[in-house]
């Protein structure tokens, strides 16, 4: 049962060949012997994992389970649970327990999956590599010298570890892409507004997404079925009728348009991550896809962009931390004003504090029609780019990450360096695309490399198609490290 996808187990519960608290306690034991190593997890509740198994077994013995009624599966520690800690990676949070769960919780819960865990995650979702986590960096299960990509990274290298079938992620510059394609696992970010981001720690609100991380495209459509919904609490919810994601997932390719942009394929790409790319891109094209050349000139751009817009909606959000609600309080202070100081200085991490800083400073008195204006104007201007090409196709393609993994502690001394490697994918964030990684290849040292697949508005469907399709036809997607 290790190496069994969602939908299989889902079919072995129904079929009585495995019962809830058998195989949470199975994931609950691999945790165990192999968190140690990786650090993917925060918090797990052995005894109240086995009773959510319980309870789920007797439903089903009752007749009243879903699909996917008594699946294990992992939180990311930025969703509200209740009950549980939920510390957003930070030491700011490290004593909350949420009251309350979030709307992507809720719905979990009401398809009956089971939670084994919280996920490690760079601290409020700030990071590209999982080294900003005040419970230290997670391991990348393929070597564990280097990095699984962040924010998401203990989500997906539990995924890649096998210690869970699924976990849900976030995105708010490439937070489940980037981890999905250095763990070679499939990960989805949706259409802004399709997945509910009440509950959902705040970073950047315009940004953030959640979706999910599992083995397959196709146990990423499952689980957008359960994710996705309105919820009248999120103000940027979209009220639409419900979809069901697995719908296309069958469809063949022939006579698909896949756009290739010519400034992901420029200087700066890892020449082992262009091989793979061209490779997954001639897959495709024996299925019947056409290739056509597009160019989205603005990218680039994404980067000066994305880093004033995120920083300015962080510093805003994370002003609610101060100490006196809730989290983390200084133990010795003279005043109230010596007591936010202190408290916040304490509580936050290096890489939250830069943003911070960032963000207020762009948003001060003077500075905000020269840099906060731009940026948004230069956002427009990225997803007029993609609105120019998806005229002339139906997906684009595209890597990741200009490289695979890179080594923990190689990139951290250098902010900017660290900034660079979001470059093929804050764009998409910046436009509220839909985007995706599906495990392609590997690179000379061993480490996996993901696919991009990048939809129109509300063109999950038919991303997951292509996903799909590709899977099929290959088995990069179910290769797992040895450890």
């Amino acid at each position: 049962m290790t190496n069994a996808t969602l939908k299989q187990l889902s079919q072995q519960l129904a079929a009585g060949e495995v019962s809830s608290v058998e195989l949470a306690t199975h994931y609950l034991d691999r945790i165990e012997a192999l968190n140690p190593q990786l650090n993917a997890f925060i918090t797990v509740d052995r005894v109240r994992t086995l009773a959510d198994a319980a309870a789920a077994d007797a439903a089903r013995a009752a007749g009243q389970a879903g699909l996917l009624t008594g699946v294990p599966m992992v939180h990311k520690d930025i969703f509200c649970q209740q009950g549980w800690k939920t510390s957003c990676g930070s030491k700011m949070l490290d004593n909350f327990i949420s009251p309350y769960s979030a709307h992507v919780v809720e719905q979990c819960n009401a398809a009956g999956l089971v939670t084994l865990g919280r996920a490690n995650m760079d601290e409020f979702a700030m990071g590209s590599s999982n080294e900003n986590s005040f419970y230290g960096a997670v391991k990348n299960p393929w070597d564990l010298n280097a990095i699984p990509g962040g924010s998401s990274g203990g989500s997906a290298a539990a995924v890649a570890a096998r210690l869970t079938p699924v976990a849900t992620a976030t995105d708010t510059g490439g937070s489940i892409r980037q981890p999905a394609s250095h763990c070679g696992v499939t990960g989805i970010k949706p259409t802004y507004g399709v997945v509910s981001r009440y509950g959902m720690v705040a970073y950047a609100s315009s940004l953030d997404q959640g979706g999910p991380i599992a083995q397959t495209a196709e146990d990423c459509a499952l689980m957008l079925n359960v994710m996705a919904g309105f919820d009248e609490r999120d103000s940027t919810s979209l009220e639409r009728a419900r979809e069901d994601y697995t719908r296309e997932l069958n469809q063949p390719l022939a006579g698909l348009r896949v756009g290739l942009p010519r400034e992901y394929f420029a200087d700066g790409l890892d020449a082992d991550v262009a091989k793979v790319i061209e490779d997954a891109v001639a897959e495709l094209k024996k299925q019947g896809a056409q290739v056509v050349d597009i160019s989205l000139p603005n990218t680039e751009l994404s980067i000066p962009a994305y880093y004033v817009i995120a920083p300015a909606e962080a510093s805003t959000n994370l002003s609610r931390f101060d100490g006196v609600r809730y989290g983390h309080r200084a133990a010795d202070y003279k005043d109230l004003v010596d007591m936010y100081e202190k408290t916040r200085a304490e509580g936050f991490g290096a890489e939250v504090k830069r943003r911070i800083l960032v963000g207020s400073y762009v948003l001060s008195h003077g500075y905000y029609d020269a840099y906060y204006l731009k940026a948004q104007k230069i956002r427009r201007l990225i997803a007029n780019d993609f609105k120019a090409a998806f005229e002339q196709c139906d997906v684009i393609l595209g890597p990741v990450a200009p490289t695979a993994a890179f080594n923990i502690g190689e990139k951290s001394g250098d902010p900017v360096q660290m900034y660079l490697s979001d470059i093929y994918t804050l764009s998409v964030n910046l436009a509220g695309l839909p985007g995706m990684s599906v495990p392609a290849g590997f690179d000379r040292r061993g480490r996996p490399v993901g696919l991009q697949i990048i939809g129109n508005y509300f063109g999950e469907a038919k991303m997951l198609n292509v996903a799909h399709q590709f899977q099929l036809a290959t088995d990069w997607h179910t290769r797992a490290p040895a450890l």
